[in-house]
């Protein structure tokens, strides 16, 4: 067994934190993941792993020793990837992890020109709101819209993404439009459950975010649902603009607090931490970027 599988045994059981996931990632069973770990320990003389049946924690020895081996290991593997990207043809397959919505509305006809460009691509997408564990479940690139919460993860920002406040002509008819902020307190509103609802009711007055708050009439996990909810009259929501866009232009709901200027967030690429970024992969990002940018489709007119 030579120096360099073991130490990309060793390297993959550090990221993955779990002897069967790193077989699976590798390709060979658990047993042979513990056993050229063991070899490895052996070989060295120390140990680097401490094992439970509940967890795996690196020494103190194999943390140093983890540092230097996933550098030289990204080195090797950066010498072979300039090879490779000497090729002018894209090929290989890409496991994307994105937004229900935005990938239906807006990631579909930008993978559709992507695979045009590059026919040796393959393409595998999981369309859910949901927050995936881009390692253990083993996506390539994952896209998340909002605040980053895990720092491990390698980010590219790919779009600003901006809000309005919308609700139908009908509704307004009905209650009235809201002048102010505060007045919302007096209106149905619709709500996103996958945000904590002083996250998405948010406007700026002057460097502060402020929150304001209308009564909860229907709460839903995904924002086109919630989009022809509010249509249909049910109450005012709060939407990012590559979903509302089409809505406003038809007419179907109508702008509402224009005048007050709400928080953006961004559309991110994110890797998974610890290796290399295929080529493939950053050709895609690259493409994205281009494709949305600081001022998208659906923000033309309305904003840039």
């Amino acid at each position: 067994m030579g120096r360099f599988e073991q130490w990309q045994v060793f390297v993959e059981v550090v990221a993955r934190r779990s002897f069967s996931r790193a077989g699976e990632a590798l390709g060979i069973s658990k047993s042979v993941v513990s056993r050229r770990v063991s070899e490895l320990e052996r070989r060295l003389g120390v140990k680097l792993l401490n094992r439970t049946t509940r967890r795996l924690s690196l020494t103190s020895a194999g943390e140093q020793f983890h540092l230097r081996a996933r550098a030289l290991l990204q080195d090797m593997q950066e010498m072979e990837q300039q090879a490779v990207d000497a090729q002018s043809r894209l090929d290989g397959s890409i496991r994307i992890a994105a937004p229900l919505s935005f990938g239906y509305r807006h990631l579909a006809p930008a993978l559709a020109d992507f695979v045009d460009e590059h026919p040796g691509i393959e393409l595998s997408l999981d369309l859910n709101d949901r927050q995936i564990d881009l390692v253990s479940e083993g996506f390539d690139l994952a896209l998340r819209i909002g605040e980053l919460t895990d720092s491990s993860l390698i980010a590219r920002t790919l779009a600003r993404i901006r809000f309005v406040t919308l609700a139908s002509p009908g509704y307004i008819e009905r209650h009235g439009q809201p002048r102010h902020p505060a007045d919302l307190a007096r209106h149905d509103g619709l709500y996103y459950a996958h945000l904590p609802p002083r996250k998405q009711w948010l406007y700026l007055e002057g460097l502060q975010q402020k929150a304001a708050l209308p009564r909860q009439r229907l709460l839903a996990n995904n924002g086109d649902f919630l989009l022809r909810c509010a249509e249909q009259g049910l109450g005012i929501v709060q939407t990012p603009t590559f979903l509302g866009r089409e809505a406003i232009d038809s007419g179907r709901l109508c702008r509402l607090l224009e005048t007050f200027e709400q928080p953006q967030t961004a559309l991110h690429a994110l890797f998974a931490p610890g290796r290399l970024i295929p080529r493939r992969l950053r050709v895609l990002a690259d493409f994205l970027q281009q494709r949305f940018g600081d001022c998208p489709d659906w923000d033309q007119g309305l904003f840039c």
